[in-house]
């Protein structure tokens, strides 16, 4: 049977570069990077080049750059480092309600220790506006955590316009950018962003390593506390494997940018393309064109989003119906019913999400597949029956 792989908004594989930088760190460069002696001094080089190779696709000095254990603690680092450095300032964050879950449960924990945190709603695009998150601005507020892209629809927020009413207010502008880092340029040199939390397995390097850009002289209480690694700001031996992957991963990223914005979006229109010329009664969500390459989020309107998720993967299809971290939840997605998506439209919808290794025999291959599949689980749909003999 046919394999197509379309959820690398949920994970990708690891690049063969990137496991092949690895490897010697498993075996003979087994040194921690802490330790003065040789087998340390070796590693740590390594470490140091990593560094510069993530802060080269941002655009940052390696010295911003701190490693972590994945996206969510980098979120959950930027968010509640901000609150306790400036507790005595304020206690007032602004957030969207169609961030990740990462983002959405640690500013409900803040919650529950005193703090008070704003969500802003965003239109049926799935974008804020500008001016709602100016009129939030209190004089308390000390942070403003708002995504570059969002996970499921791909919507790409006005991160510049963002940041430029964060510096005029003086208010410290965290984005997760864990969505659109190599899939969108980011240069931090121009974008006025304080904390950017990124994540290594959604740009084919491993599991389990993230990484954040801290602006020089942004105020940041660690959130691990123990040894004096990241230069004081997040404790723990250093992952030496996993950075030197994330490094390679983002010197591949930065290497092959043009070419895979070019490949993610000629598939990805092909795809939708293909897509809403078959099969009448499908929906676009998210933003038409200020949307991530690579992305594409349509509800089949009268079908379960999960049975249709089951039925492609017995074709072999691997996509998604929404984050891959509330998966098996019955709920329909947050995101979309925050766009003000129906519930029983948001429960029909499914996540394609392409990557650098999808061609376009995978496309044409769900888009045979895909009508079919629809059509049996419409014919068995009395919802779909009342719905085409319903007077429009």
């Amino acid at each position: 049977m046919r394999r197509v792989y379309m959820d690398h908004n949920g994970t990708t594989p690891v690049h063969p570069e990137v496991l092949e930088a690895m490897m010697p760190f498993f075996k003979e460069q087994f040194g921690n990077a802490s330790s003065i002696h040789w087998a340390g001094r070796e590693v740590k080089k390594y470490v140091d080049e990593a560094r510069e190779k993530v802060a080269s696709l941002l655009n940052a000095s390696p010295a911003e750059i701190v490693f972590t254990g994945c996206g969510t603690e980098s979120d959950n680092m930027a968010i509640k480092g901000v609150a306790f450095a400036l507790k005595d300032k304020g206690r007032h964050i602004i957030t969207t309600r169609v961030e990740h879950h990462a983002v959405l449960h640690t500013g409900q924990f803040l919650e529950k220790m005193g703090y008070e945190v704003t969500y802003l709603p965003v239109d049926r695009d799935g974008l804020i506006d500008l001016e709602d998150l100016r009129r939030s601005i209190k004089p308390q507020t000390v942070l403003i955590t708002i995504m570059f892209a969002n996970n499921e629809t791909g919507t790409i927020f006005p991160v510049q316009e963002i940041g430029e009413i964060a510096r005029e207010k003086g208010v410290i502008f965290h984005t997760d950018a864990i969505q659109a880092v190599g899939k969108l340029p980011i240069d931090l040199r121009r974008l006025p962003v304080d904390i950017l939390s990124l994540s290594g397995h959604k740009i084919y390097a491993p599991k389990g390593i993230g990484a954040q850009y801290i602006r020089t002289g942004t105020k940041l209480m660690p959130l691990i506390h123990g040894g004096g690694q990241e230069r004081n700001r997040r404790a723990g031996t250093e992952n030496i494997p996993y950075i030197v992957g994330l490094g390679k991963a983002s010197e591949i990223a930065q290497r092959d940018f043009p070419k895979r914005y070019d490949h993610f979006l000629a598939l990805r229109d092909r795809l939708q393309e293909g897509i809403l010329s078959q099969i009448p009664h499908v929906q676009l969500n998210g933003h038409p064109t200020k949307r991530l390459p690579n992305t594409l989020n349509l509800s089949f309107l009268c079908i379960e989003g999960e049975s249709l998720l089951l039925n492609l993967d017995l074709e072999g299809i691997a996509v998604s119906s929404g984050s891959a971290c509330t998966a098996g939840s019955s709920e329909a997605s947050h995101v979309l019913l925050a766009m003000g998506v129906p519930p029983e439209v948001a429960q029909s919808a499914i996540r394609f999400s392409l990557g650098w290794a999808n061609t376009q025999e995978d496309v044409d291959y769900v888009v045979e597949v895909l009508p079919r599949i629809v059509k049996r689980l419409r014919d068995m749909s009395p919802l779909y029956q009342r719905y085409v003999s319903s007077p429009k």
